[in-house]
């Protein structure tokens, strides 16, 4: 006798209210009015929505979104009234994972974005983990293997290393006043990490340091403040001699406007043309005094 196999019900899609639906609790993605949002709203005016939003009922009445905030904001920015989704009965952690994982195949996402949703998903996945440990009595050493377990989790599906997901939770440490300098690219990302290990006051004597000195950290500069920080010797005068220090880049390089140059050439000429040009005549002013230093 041939056996069929039972099918999971379809899920139904329905037209909520915009009015009914708030934003996910402590939301780590921004919903940006920029040139992608204008794209997703010209195209919703012209076909709709055709992915459905994923909400789940909240206890206190309506919906929370779950994958679908910037379909809402934009459903709203379009004038709609309702935007079709589908209402999933979702635990904390479940919504939580569900979130994360629907956010992180956008192709723009900040360092900090990141990090806050790698750390709210490896929480997840840690809560789960410790519902089972609880039913199944694991030991201590077990809840330790399916701690790095989660770890790994993360990584394999955001396609990142155990190390580079550990690397962008670390920046959750920082002041919010750091992360903001790391989100607007003040702060690169792999300095940021070292300063991490900063104590909040410390942190907060480097703000002054990188106010006074009017420089960005490089990455030696930053492993060396933490250093101090480990060795107890993170003052802030040592931060502020270290910030004040002439970067080696600077002192070697020597960057030239292409506006400033564009004036000296013909128009048709390559970057090419113009570097060639320049190596030449810097040559013949360095025979000239060549020749001038030996009369």
């Amino acid at each position: 006798m041939k056996t069929v196999s039972k099918q999971e019900p379809r899920e139904q899609v329905q037209q909520i209210p915009l009015s009914e639906i708030h934003p996910f609790r402590n939301h780590p993605f921004k919903v940006l009015d920029d040139e992608l949002m204008q794209q997703t709203i010209d195209s919703i005016m012209q076909v709709g929505i055709l992915n459905p939003a994923i909400i789940r009922p909240d206890p206190e009445g309506g919906y929370e979104m779950v994958a679908g905030h910037r379909r809402l904001h934009a459903a709203d920015l379009a004038g709609l009234k309702t935007i079709p989704a589908i209402v999933r009965n979702l635990t904390d952690d479940e919504a939580v994972i569900l979130m994360v994982d629907s956010n992180l195949q956008r192709e723009t996402i900040s360092p900090m974005e990141r990090a806050q949703a790698y750390k709210m998903k490896l929480e997840a996945l840690k809560h789960q983990g410790k519902r089972v440990d609880l039913e199944d009595k694991s030991t201590s050493r077990q809840v330790g293997e399916k701690s790095s377990w989660a770890v790994a989790k993360v990584g394999a599906d955001a396609n990142e290393s155990e190390r580079q997901v550990h690397r962008y939770i670390r920046l959750t440490e920082l002041l919010p006043e750091v992360q903001e300098k790391v989100e607007s690219k003040e702060i690169a990302f792999s300095p940021a990490v070292e300063l991490s290990y900063l104590t909040h006051d410390e942190q907060r004597q480097f703000l002054d340091a990188m106010d006074y000195s009017q420089n960005t950290p490089s990455l030696s500069q930053a492993q060396r403040l933490k250093k101090l920080s480990r060795e107890g010797k993170c003052t802030q005068e040592a931060m502020f001699a270290i910030m004040s220090e002439d970067k080696k880049d600077d002192l070697t390089r020597i960057t030239l406007d292409n506006d400033v140059l564009r004036k000296y050439f013909p128009r048709n000429y390559t970057p090419l043309q113009m570097q060639q040009t320049i190596i030449k005549l810097l040559e013949q002013w360095q025979k000239k005094r060549q020749r001038q230093n030996e009369r």
